[in-house]
């Protein structure tokens, strides 16, 4: 290839030539040959593509530099003929690959769920079973913690400060005061606490003084007040078996209406308050708290009845679902997805009495309609 191939001009237009005008001739400078001028010919502004073998940085430097029509161009040469581009651009038309289908996923860690569940319940039956001053003692220790964990979020989320101290120490003394002696005991105990808690705060400063005693005596009616029916409950003859009765249904309710809701669930029971929460899940709360209580009043309860059992079990599957929407309620206002990090693969103590709580009053009234106080 001779030196014609570097016919694009220098300064984007064609000049005069020292041979004459009658053809095409490229401007004077160090590119040009005289004698080679004569074998030139005009080319379009657009620099042709590079004949095989000549030299390639030169012509990409002439392409560069050939008028205006390439001054907001990038400066990214042409790739030669057979030559991959090193970024090619993908094709505007090209199909893209479908995302992969998600699975659904449980939302938490089900192995060491589901051994803090085994672990716990093992702890309950062996203390319920074996000494029931044992299990009231359980129960004290559970109200203590929810109350701590309840009260420290409270203070983290909201600048509230429930007095704990009084809670504390009311709270477990309910509990007690609901064994030993039954309604009236807890009623009386709980009027305590209350008191105990006004006046308590009063050694603070006056700011929030409403906002802090409020709670506080919320945290006495949620926590230890209800948990005391499950001392009472434990009072009657049969009192261990009621109580496991109130448990496996409470339990129960809860697996049926995860096991139905995740693998059914299309319809949001409560999406403001749950998003989680669907009704093909309620209805599997209800089936299986339904025949679990038939089972349970049938062959753990003296002088109950299957049919008993069905009432119980939907009673169960309702008052269940309204505590675990209730403490829903609680922890979106505070912003918050668990009550705390004591229990893995369950959040905290508050988290696995959320549906506990408020099912108690409703097991105990229940019962003692159905075989009496015993």
């Amino acid at each position: 290839m001779n030196d014609s191939s570097w016919g694009a001009p220098q300064n984007g237009y064609w000049g005069p030539s020292d041979h004459g005008t009658g053809r095409g001739a490229a401007p004077a400078g160090p590119a040009y040959d005289a004698h080679n001028a004569q074998q030139t010919r005009p080319v379009p502004i657009v620099p042709d593509v590079p004949e095989h073998g000549g030299d390639q940085d030169v012509e990409r430097g002439a392409a560069r530099l050939s008028g205006p029509s390439f001054r907001d161009e990038p400066t990214r040469a042409r790739p030669l003929p057979g030559e991959v581009p090193q970024n090619p651009e993908p094709m505007p038309d090209a199909p893209q690959p479908a995302p992969a289908p998600q699975k659904k996923s449980a939302g938490r860690d089900l192995s060491a769920a589901i051994g803090v569940g085994v672990g716990l319940g093992a702890v309950i039956v062996a203390s319920l079973f074996v000494v029931k001053a044992v299990f009231v003692g359980v129960i004290a220790v559970a109200v203590v913690v929810g109350l701590w964990e309840l009260t420290s979020r409270l203070q983290e989320r909201k600048g509230i400060k429930a007095p704990l101290v009084p809670l504390a120490l009311g709270g477990a003394a309910m509990v007690v005061a609901g064994y030993a002696r039954g309604a009236e005991g807890a009623w009386v105990a709980m009027a305590l606490t209350a008191l105990a808690v006004l006046v308590w705060r009063m050694t603070a400063p006056p700011e929030g003084y409403l906002k802090d005693v409020t709670a506080g005596v919320f945290a006495t009616f949620y926590v230890p007040f209800l948990a005391t029916f499950v001392a009472m409950m434990l009072t009657a003859d049969d009192g261990p078996w009621r109580v496991l009765t109130f448990l496996l249904l409470t339990v129960v309710s809860d697996t049926g209406a995860y096991a139905v809701g995740w693998r059914f669930g299309k319809r949001k029971l409560a999406p403001r308050i749950s998003p989680g929460k669907t009704r093909e899940g309620l209805l599997g709360a209800i089936v299986f708290a339904m025949a679990a209580g038939a089972l349970c009043m049938e062959f753990l309860i003296d002088d109950g009845s299957w049919w008993q059992g069905l009432l119980l079990g939907l009673a169960v599957a309702a008052s269940a679902t309204l505590g675990d929407l209730g403490e829903s309620m609680i922890k979106r206002d505070l912003g918050i997805k668990d009550m705390g990090t004591l229990l893995p693969g369950h959040g905290g103590i508050m988290d696995r009495l959320d549906s506990l709580l408020p099912t108690a009053p409703v097991v105990w009234l229940l019962l003692v309609l159905f075989v009496g106080s015993g």
